[in-house]
């Protein structure tokens, strides 16, 4: 299979890297685009052994999965561009935030397949979660080809598009948040005598086991939570201090706020339309993907 991208940035050379390691889609079958003044980042990403160029209409040409990895206001020139060669038997998958997979629709040929991607940063590390989301035109077999190409990268999900500003709040800005948490536990190391580097290194961890105990155990993250907190130890000391500054509400608060934003940047940069339509067409688009939806929570 031939897979492009149009955008050389770190996601790109994430999803490029995942898919060569993976051993299942071959380097010399990857192109990648960026604009003459990004020649940094063809550099970057011709490492992997891919073919580059600032051609767009070049990628689209030469692939049959041709990812949009540019900034949400630069996706109407780039599905503009690569339209007039755009045919049924392409696949575009964007991962620009907020821009809705109808708005790509209206630019490309009637019944075009579009899907819809809200990677995170950690697939620079193959631990990646991904949720995407299918347009009306998509094959049955699309969600499967997806499926493949996001978990060489981590967790891959498909779920209706009304939830992919959710989870942009959730798991596409959440490394933002756990940086932040990582920080503030090495901190407090650091207060009670330990060193930066060993604090961060401990923290990190300490994240990380967590993270992995939720996903190998299936427990609920209370059950736990309450197994670490024994009567009156240090746990629950310290989780009375979390709860007395609001540590979940925060949380709360800030993927509601990013989840916002994420549908906000998209409204700015889309033509406005009469709200009776955009009713219509999630209710539609949701009912459409509603057997993909359950096909791929099995999975």
């Amino acid at each position: 299979m031939k897979i492009g991208f149009i955008g050389g940035g770190k996601m790109a050379q994430a999803l490029a890297r995942g898919l060569i390691s993976s051993g299942r889609y071959k380097a010399e079958n990857i192109i990648a685009s960026s604009p003459k003044v990004d020649n940094k980042l063809l550099e970057e990403i011709r490492k992997l052994g891919v073919a580059t160029t600032h051609d767009n209409v070049e990628v689209a040409n030469n692939s049959e999965v041709v990812f949009i990895a540019v900034k949400p206001l630069q996706v109407s020139k780039v599905v503009s561009e690569i339209a007039p060669i755009f045919r049924r038997d392409k696949l575009l998958v964007s991962i620009a935030m907020g821009i809705t997979m109808r708005y790509m629709e209206t630019l490309l040929p009637s019944k075009s397949r579009v899907v819809r991607v809200m990677p995170n940063t950690p697939a620079v590390v193959g631990a990646g979660a991904s949720a995407y989301s299918l347009g009306a035109g998509c094959l049955d077999t699309d969600s499967g080809l997806v499926h493949d190409l996001l978990s060489t990268v981590g967790f891959a999900v498909e779920v209706p598009e009304v939830l992919i500003d959710p989870v942009t709040g959730l798991s596409g800005s959440g490394p933002s948040y756990m940086f932040n948490a990582i920080e503030g536990l090495a901190d407090g190391g650091v207060k009670m005598g330990l060193s930066r580097e060993l604090s961060i290194k401990l923290a990190a961890y300490t994240l990380y086991g967590a993270a992995k105990m939720i996903l190998e155990t299936g427990d609920h993250p209370a059950v736990l939570k309450e197994a670490v907190q024994s009567p009156g130890g240090t746990s629950a000391y310290g989780m009375h201090e979390l709860e007395k500054g609001g540590f979940r509400g925060l949380l709360i608060n800030a993927v509601e706020a990013a989840s916002n934003r994420s549908k906000s940047t998209g409204d700015l940069v889309l033509p406005r339309q009469s709200m009776e339509n955009m009713i219509y067409e999630d209710d539609h688009h949701e009912e459409f993907t509603s057997k993909r939806v359950a096909i791929a929570g099995r999975r």
